[in-house]
């Protein structure tokens, strides 16, 4: 059963509401019809096939960005609960995080975001984050009475983590922080620190399987040795990959019990006592500063190590060629786009394509690519 919230929380009932006005819902408050909305929509059912380091096809237990997003929530709502912040809320931001996420991971995102601005300077970049916000408010297409899902602020709000002055001027309440330099509700940065927990440690899973990384190399890592040391001294024998599993489940276990003390340290100095106070108040869910310095240099590791293997490299080149292929084919020939795609405007015309690639799974994209550019 779900503990009542901290006076902190953001509560259901003082929701700032939706875009468009609707009748409240029944049998469940306002932050649950959120996620259940999220879990129903287009764009979560297409993470299942978007690459989170490996694409999909390389593997059948790789982590694509569906299960990442899954396994960022579970471990967000453990915070949660832990905190006195509301579950379904931290659930729903967690599930929705990645839906504006493109094909291929971070590569297709770069190479999109370089086409736009090279292509169509007017129509301004891409950013996956702006993208997620996107897909709720308008892309989406499952209601009579409005475009999108028509989540609350508090959702909204925790799905834009960043986002430059520019674009929060034109983004009304919800972009209102970036320009007052105010931070969002608790719920949101839990989220947004469950997927960094998340995405460090399931990398490592994936890096390891793949036999990119090695455990001699990840011993390098005090955070990493200090829990393959403490397996080991309880479980000598265990084999390779039962020793891994236990390894990430401790690191995991200690960054969330780290991230939870220091956070409710960080209440306790500052003492707010609604989520406008947190809202006021600096970053209140934070790492200890000996965590965040082993979780840094994971971080740094991984970037050195997985992401630009060569191997890996190899994969982001060819999703770079065929996602700025597939935007110049298109920006030359709206009609290959079909009329659901297809804008009067320059500038409307290529924000419709960003659309069009940024919702296509990793092995649409190929398809496309192929029947485009091969003679078959």
């Amino acid at each position: 059963m779900m503990l009542a919230p901290a006076s902190y929380a953001c509560h259901p009932q003082q929701t700032r509401g939706r875009r468009h006005a609707e009748a409240a819902p029944i049998g469940r408050n306002q932050f649950q019809r959120d996620r259940d909305r999220i879990i129903h929509c287009n764009a979560f059912r297409l993470l299942e096939y978007k690459t989170q380091v490996f694409i999909n096809h390389e593997g059948d237990l790789f982590r694509t960005r569906l299960t990442h997003s899954i396994e960022v929530a579970q471990i967000a709502r453990t915070l949660a609960r832990n905190l006195g912040l509301h579950e379904d809320l931290t659930e729903a931001i967690s599930l929705a995080h990645d839906l504006g996420h493109t094909p291929f991971g971070h590569a297709g995102q770069d190479e999109l975001n370089a086409c736009m601005r090279e292509l169509a300077p007017k129509a301004g970049g891409f950013e996956h984050n702006l993208q997620s916000l996107r897909v709720v408010d308008e892309l989406e297409e499952r209601y009579a009475a409005f475009n999108g899902l028509n989540l609350c602020f508090e959702t909204r709000e925790g799905i834009l983590k960043h986002c430059s002055v520019k674009h929060a001027r034109l983004l009304g309440d919800v972009g209102e922080r970036f320009l007052n330099k105010t931070q969002p509700s608790l719920e949101a940065q839990i989220a947004n620190l469950a997927d960094e927990i998340a995405y460090n440690n399931h990398d490592i899973d994936d890096g390891l399987r793949s036999g990119l990384i090695t455990i001699e190399q990840l011993q390098m890592l005090e955070i990493f040795a200090t829990h393959h040391a403490n397996v080991k001294r309880r479980y000598p024998s265990l084999e390779k990959r039962r020793l891994v599993a236990e390894i990430i489940r401790s690191m995991i276990n200690t960054l969330v019990l780290d991230l939870t003390e220091t956070t409710l340290a960080n209440i306790g100095v500052h003492k707010p006592d609604s989520a406008d106070a947190v809202r006021a108040a600096p970053p209140l869910a934070s790492f200890s500063a000996s965590m965040r310095r082993q979780a840094d240099a994971l971080k740094s590791f991984l970037l050195e190590n997985l992401y630009r293997h060569y191997r890996v490299m190899r994969m982001t080149t060819k999703a770079r060629i065929i996602v700025r292929e597939l935007f110049t084919a298109f920006l030359e020939d709206p009609r290959l786009l079909g009329d659901d795609y297809r804008r009067d405007d320059e500038v409307a015309q290529a924000r419709a394509i960003a659309d069009y690639i940024a919702g296509m799974t990793d092995r649409y994209a190929i398809r496309e690519h192929r029947q485009l550019f091969r003679m078959e």
